[in-house]
């Protein structure tokens, strides 16, 4: 299998991550493995590598790919927020690092089969893990309209979402919606005509985006995750989290800012209450952005936004 995808930052990514000889990272979202390999470079000798990512074709070619590497490696087909569970198997109580990059691969959207483009005329599934879950196509075709407008306006912000929730809920009374073309061709009709043209992105886009957010449940997993991250970083350990668009960074800001402010009391509040500390420092104070040479080398990292929280060590707290 041959799986093609450029890594996101990858030198943003490694230098924040403060990789050194002899530690312990997690890559929760494996992918292309381009991350990985970079990591384990820094690692050795002596580092450990723990490789996760819950798409079989990604956990297939990392394992291609990763042989060459000389640090100690384990992959792990799973979700990213079973990280505690992953790493009490393997008896690892916490990292040096951790790395999740939310965004979709390049084999995903061109070679995976499972509907991920509107520009591919293939099978409305979407999921990352294909032995559990929701597919897309199961979503669009029995959701209530009710509910399909309310996943498209609030993991697509499509703007549009009542009336193309109405086009679909009438579609599918007279044929199943099947495949990720039909579903493109079925949003574009659903939009008055000025709509359908003179936009920057496909008029699908929005409507593709929410659909795999609802199947693969990714903001719902993001919150958990970052829940207790931290809880399973040492003491100066660094979290980089690469998000594609504002729900996903809007959550990892929110959780970071809350890491490193520590008390939860209300601003009216005239003295702490709660008694909560700090456990983080906020490394990246403004979200980093790639640069433009990145850009036009991988249209695909244009979006990106790079985050990265530090755990405070004792001294420090």
């Amino acid at each position: 299998m041959h799986y093609h995808h450029l890594p996101a930052m990858p030198s943003e990514v490694i230098d924040y991550l403060n990789c050194r000889p002899a530690g312990t990272y997690a890559d929760c979202t494996l992918g292309g493995a381009g991350h990985a390999i970079r990591i384990c470079e820094k690692i050795v000798p002596g580092g450990t590598l723990i490789g996760i990512d819950q798409d079989l074709d990604a956990i297939e070619n990392a394992r291609n790919v990763l042989t060459r590497c000389s640090a100690h490696v384990h992959i792990v087909h799973d979700n990213f927020v079973n990280l505690p569970e992953i790493l009490a198997r393997l008896d690892i109580p916490a990292v040096d690092g951790m790395l999740l990059d939310l965004g979709l691969s390049l084999h995903q959207i061109e070679a995976s089969g499972r509907g991920f483009s509107f520009n591919r005329d293939e099978p409305l599934d979407m999921r990352m893990n294909t032995a559990e879950g929701t597919t897309a196509e199961e979503i669009v075709n029995h959701e209530s309209e009710a509910n399909l407008a309310r996943i498209l306006q609030e993991y697509g912000e499509e703007r549009r979402a009542r009336s193309i929730a109405r086009k679909i809920a009438y579609v599918r009374k007279k044929e199943a919606i099947r495949s990720s073309r039909q579903l493109a061709r079925i949003v574009i009709e659903a939009l008055p005509a000025k709509a359908r043209y003179g936009r920057k992105i496909h008029p699908a886009t929005r409507v593709f985006m929410a659909l795999r957010i609802a199947v693969n449940r990714e903001l719902e997993r993001l919150r958990e995750f970052l829940a207790d991250a931290a809880d399973y970083l040492n003491p100066g350990g660094r979290l980089c989290v690469l998000s594609f668009h504002s729900l996903e960074d809007r959550i990892v800001k929110q959780r970071f800012v809350a890491l490193a402010r520590g008390c939860t009391c209300p601003p009216v509040f005239p003295h702490c209450v709660c008694g909560n500390k700090p456990v983080a420092r906020i490394v990246t104070r403004k979200v980093v952005r790639p640069r433009q040479a990145e850009v036009d080398a991988n249209p695909m990292a244009r979006s990106t936004r790079l985050r990265v929280l530090e755990k405070l060590t004792p001294e420090s707290a």
